[in-house]
């Protein structure tokens, strides 16, 4: 039962990190000037909603460690438990995330046009998130190598899944004054969207092949799971696919028949993407043999 609700908790701590990443990427970096305002103002009650589901999952996962070193739900509760769990590298990891949330917090609340510093604040947290895990299993330059490799994959996750939500703002903004201002921003992330999708792939092999070598992953229940990941990715490249090339094209022609199918297609895609963050979510915690 432990087990289940670090996985959970996994799952609503990264799912949050992504969202605040990607509407603070639209707004410090994808949006011209002048459409940023508008999407500060439009995303601003999810992103600080994010932000406190951030802190508090962040220092219940903390929490849980301790009862998973310890007895069981008893420990999770106990001071002494807390200061035995930052002994160890994942609870000191979990500490400064805890940490460095908080600040997230502080700074969207008193500076909330202030993306950019948002932004950097949740890279932070994913770069603490890349050194905990399969990713710190080993030490040295591998290991260096292995957490540069998940931090690139996290990262290139959190621009996908993240900016799909602040995409669909921009799709609703597009029916307006904001039209031209919205449909450029959505041109952009479709571009770098190429990279980040591609560097999804590319080091989720490294990742693979760092973590269980090359050894046929359907010969290990983490090893299936994993494949379920993959056909769940692919299903995602596809719609994307045909959200740039066929889609997003037609949404500049006013199309209503496009702008139906684009709302309908990104919110699939967000769908799968929430089942891919549960897999690992679940497989994260297996070992992969």
């Amino acid at each position: 039962m432990l087990a289940a609700g670090y996985v959970g908790l996994r799952f609503i701590h990264f799912a949050a990190l992504m969202l605040i990443f990607g509407s603070a990427l639209f707004s410090a970096w994808l949006a011209p000037r002048n459409l940023r305002p508008v999407l500060i103002q439009r995303s601003l009650i999810l992103q600080k909603s994010c932000l406190c589901v951030c802190v508090l999952s962040a220092a219940l996962m903390y929490a849980w460690q301790g009862g998973m070193m310890g007895d069981g739900w008893n420990d999770i509760w106990r001071p002494v438990t807390w200061m035995a769990v930052v002994g160890t590298q994942t609870g000191t990891a979990l500490a400064w995330q805890i940490i460095i949330a908080l600040l997230t917090l502080v700074a969207a609340l008193l500076q909330s046009q202030q993306q950019k510093r948002v932004l950097l604040l949740v890279t932070l947290q994913f770069v603490l998130a890349a050194g905990i895990g399969h990713a710190a299993m080993r030490d040295g330059m591998p290991g260096v190598v292995q957490r540069g490799n998940q931090l690139v994959h996290l990262l290139c996750a959190a621009f996908w899944l993240g900016g799909l939500l602040p995409l669909l703002l921009c799709q609703r903004l597009a029916r307006g004054q904001w039209q031209t201002a919205a449909l450029y921003t959505m041109m952009r992330f479709s571009l770098y969207g190429h990279f980040a999708v591609a560097g999804v792939l590319l080091t989720g092999v490294v990742n693979t092949l760092l973590i269980q070598g090359l050894m046929l992953p359907w010969h290990s229940a983490w090893g299936r799971l994993l494949l379920v990941k993959c056909a769940l990715v692919a299903l995602m490249v596809v719609i994307a696919l045909v959200n740039r090339y066929v889609l997003v094209p037609r949404l500049s022609l006013k199309s209503a028949t496009a702008r139906r199918f684009f709302f309908y297609m990104t919110w699939a895609e967000m769908g799968l993407g929430a089942l891919v963050l549960a897999t690992v979510s679940l497989f994260a915690t297996w070992e992969p043999f």
